[in-house]
């Protein structure tokens, strides 16, 4: 019997309840609940979570989640991590349509087509499916082109697993990622091996810039060259901006300036 009590009690603790809610939000309205953060709580019933109608942020991570039905009604919802739970479908998310961030590294997502139901999301910006530092990923990672696949399906998106993959400063992050790629070529050849006399600690040829490399360089100098150039522009108008405002204030406090 009183293992029995105990093992409900397990699973009532398990359960997103009221006073959950408002022990962990300070909050006694669940309506006024902006932020919530219950992260590593063994949750697997998000209980009456969606009667917090304007909540804003909401992280869920690391608990023992499979459906999330009660997020349908978090209209207001922007910013949702889901990572390292259980979870296979999204399609309750298809409502909450002001989503812009979603994280779900860790979960249980097997195909491209489990995406679809974000399509009608138009705020929806960043995407996580896998986080290499934190082990995590799903099945559908699996694919090498994964990406590309979720870019066909959500094209909205601008990030994916932290990466900028469209939109402003995408063209210089893929260029970053190239050079870098480059340069780990270079280091991967290992160090040049010397016998006998003296001779040149790198083969012959070694700092010859070969074509795509050469180009990839000067496409990253004309990149930050137009960069410091706007930076200098904005730098001068904003010289004229604090002189003209100077000159505005000597003549407001020289008397000589008044017309009577």
């Amino acid at each position: 019997m009183e293992a029995k009590m105990e093992k409900e009690q397990e699973r009532e603790s398990s359960k997103v309840t009221s006073e959950l809610l408002k022990s962990r939000s300070g909050e006694f309205d669940l309506e006024s609940i902006l932020f919530l953060k219950l992260r590593g709580l063994a949750i697997y019933d998000l209980g009456c979570i969606g009667d917090c109608l304007n909540l804003e942020r909401l992280d869920l991570s690391n608990n023992n989640l499979t459906h999330l039905g009660p997020l349908a009604s978090l209209k207001q919802l922007v910013v949702l991590n889901l990572s390292a739970n259980r979870v296979a479908s999204l399609e309750p998310l298809s409502s909450c349509d002001s989503l812009q961030s979603l994280n779900v590294a860790g979960n249980l997502i097997s195909n491209v087509e489990g995406l679809q139901c974000l399509a009608g999301l138009r705020k929806l910006e960043s995407l996580r499916l896998r986080d290499p530092v934190s082990n995590l990923s799903n099945p559908l990672c699996a694919a090498g082109s994964y990406r590309t696949s979720v870019l066909d399906v959500l094209p909205i998106l601008r990030v994916i697993d932290g990466e900028i993959v469209s939109g402003r400063g995408s063209d210089l992050y893929q260029l970053c990622k190239d050079i870098d790629s480059s340069l780990k070529k270079f280091l991967g050849n290992g160090p040049v091996e010397v016998t006998g006399g003296a001779k040149p600690w790198v083969e012959e040829g070694y700092w010859d810039l070969k074509p795509a490399q050469s180009t990839i360089i000067e496409e990253a100098y004309k990149q930050f060259n137009d960069v410091l150039q706007e930076c200098k522009e904005l730098s001068k108008r904003a010289d004229d901006t604090i002189a003209q405002a100077e000159r505005a204030l000597d003549l407001r406090n020289d008397p000589s300036s008044y017309v009577f």
